[in-house]
């Protein structure tokens, strides 16, 4: 892990309240995809955020950040950022990151803006030569929530070993997709998670009932991954 100052490339409002940052760090950063950053906001105060970047750009970082009146905690470092125009963060950190020498299939499980950290997982293994399956559930309450659902869908058809199911829980009349909560849209899916590894990110409450409910369902406990699951 290093310290270092990241200039503020630019911010983009994907929807009203997600932007998606890009930062250029003093010095390259090496990460695995999955891990994450801590922004440093004071010697007490380090806020973490999935670096959404691929590995192989190790002179820029993305990061897609969540903002709303009630959220201080994310609005603060937005806040931050517009202001200053650089910040200071902690990279990399995190255990749960893509494992590249597993041979099992691959279900992502993102919640909102936890899309960020399955997004670095899901681009690192569609550029490599890896030929495992990857199924992607992202769970939101709109559709306009899913701020790269037009980008997936290009992406299920130009690979083969790619799956994309996202899951509405207030979706529009017209909706094909899956309805409800994202976790019941994989256990409906797959009636055996044996075989599988699974990495999840989203809210604390989300990821705790994840790792309950698909336990229970046959997940060997280490064939889960998710940053939270170490804070839960």
């Amino acid at each position: 892990m290093s310290v270092l100052r990241c200039e503020v490339k630019s911010m983009k409002l994907m929807t009203p309240q997600v932007y998606r940052v890009e930062l250029t760090p003093s010095a390259p950063v090496v990460f695995y995809a999955g891990q994450y950053l801590q922004v440093v906001m004071g010697e007490n105060d380090k806020r973490p955020f999935s670096i959404a970047s691929m590995p192989a750009d190790q002179n820029r970082l993305e990061l897609h950040i969540g903002v709303a009146e009630d959220n201080p905690y994310s609005t603060e470092v937005v806040e931050l950022m517009q202001t200053e125009g650089e910040i200071k963060v902690e990279a990399p950190l995190g255990s749960a990151h893509y494992r590249a020498a597993s041979e099992r299939a691959m279900v992502l499980v993102a919640g909102g803006t936890g899309f960020s950290y399955v997004w670095s997982i899901l681009q690192h293994h569609l550029s490599s030569t890896d030929p495992r399956h990857v199924v992607l559930y992202w769970g939101a309450r709109q559709l306009n929530d899913l701020y790269l659902h037009e980008q997936l869908e290009q992406m299920q058809r130009m690979h083969e070993n790619f799956s994309y199911r996202p899951v509405l829980e207030s979706p529009p009349a017209e909706w094909e997709h899956s309805r409800g909560l994202v976790h019941h849209a994989v256990l409906g899916d797959f009636a055996n998670l044996e075989a599988l590894d699974i990495y999840v990110a989203g809210r604390f409450e989300m990821v705790r009932v994840v790792r309950d409910e698909f336990i229970q369902r046959g997940l060997p406990e280490n064939q889960l991954y998710g940053d939270a699951l170490s804070f839960i």
